[in-house]
């Protein structure tokens, strides 16, 4: 099939997880690129997201990189969160 074709998977995606926590997030992928996007006003939700794009990862067979991790941190008082492993 050439590139482009009706039966490609789509280059660019976002849709709502069902985490099970009670957060609401939005997981977007662009090409290799995984996004998981969630509000929270506690540790324990910071540590479910964390939680849940890890679990979806496993499921997924994927793994990080860590030279393209990021966290974006927002918020005044919030301890600045450390990457996991």
């Amino acid at each position: 099939m050439p590139a482009g074709s009706k039966t490609d998977p789509p280059l660019a995606k976002a849709e709502p997880i069902n985490n099970g926590s009670g957060i609401e997030c939005t997981l977007s992928k662009f090409a290799d690129n995984i996004k998981l996007c969630g509000v929270v006003n506690t540790l324990e939700g910071r540590d479910a997201i964390q939680r849940d794009l890890e679990r979806w990862a496993c499921e997924n067979l994927m793994k990080f990189k860590k030279a393209k991790y990021k966290i974006l941190h927002m918020g005044q008082y919030n301890p600045t969160p450390t990457p996991p492993g």
